[in-house]
């Protein structure tokens, strides 16, 4: 049976549609789900992806948090539906609370884009299991609201739990505490991140790599990931 992942459109959703596509390329089936519904349309797994819900007014992701489907999303993410949340979908998940500390703007005050070379930290998540702990990856990044803040002592669990999922190598864009770049849960099912990995899913349209001009595909394994991780479950 195919996996059928469900990509969330909010007001402002910018990137629905490519994670959708991203999601097909990886051999699962993308389902369209509308932010003011209760119902997630019996899928097996969930992408918040990035834009701008509701213009970013308040805080990044404030509003849509609080959005009907959110509470739907809570409840599959506490029955270990494994959720993924880029950019502006981290932004979501840290204000519902499925995933600890806050993003504010970065510290250079600047909107940045850029191909951001990464570090896995953690390949034991959902959305993780096809990479190697260590392994360095390029994803896209966009983001004016990407710097990763946590009180000390919530750094300090996230640090010691293994929480952070990846972290920015050789630039901070945005001046995340501790270089962090994306989050996991304690059960693994939830990831967060700022950088784009359905931009990185198709050659000709990723990052460039040595081989070739916008060749990168490392955000495939995101989605890959997740299906293994869905077909595991049913298994």
């Amino acid at each position: 049976m195919t996996t059928r992942i469900g990509v969330i459109t909010f007001p402002g959703s910018l990137d629905d549609r490519d994670a959708q596509r991203a999601i097909r390329h990886a051999g699962a089936e993308p389902v369209a789900l509308w932010h003011g519904s209760h119902d997630l349309d019996g899928v097996d797994a969930l992408v918040l992806p990035g834009g701008f819900s509701y213009g970013d007014y308040l805080r990044s992701g404030a509003i849509a948090a609080l959005s009907p489907i959110m509470a739907a999303v809570k409840d599959a993410a506490g029955k270990g539906m494994p959720v993924l949340g880029i950019c502006n979908g981290f932004q979501m998940l840290v204000e519902a609370h499925l995933l600890p500390g806050g993003l504010i703007r970065n510290s250079n005050q600047q909107f940045v884009r850029r191909d951001q070379r990464l570090r896995v930290e953690n390949s034991d998540t959902a959305w993780t299991s096809g990479f190697d702990k260590g392994q360095e990856i390029v994803i896209p990044l966009k983001n004016g609201e990407g710097g990763y803040v946590a009180a000390a002592d919530a750094l300090a669990r996230i640090e010691g739990e293994g929480l952070v999922a990846f972290r920015y190598l050789g630039v901070n864009p945005n001046g995340s505490l501790n270089d962090i770049a994306g989050l996991t849960n304690e059960r693994g099912n939830v990831v967060g991140l700022m950088p784009h990995p359905e931009h990185a899913t198709e050659p000709g349209f990723g990052p460039d790599t040595s081989a070739a001009m916008r060749s990168g595909v490392d955000g495939l394994t995101f989605f890959t990931s997740a299906i293994a991780a869905t077909v595991s479950a049913a298994a």
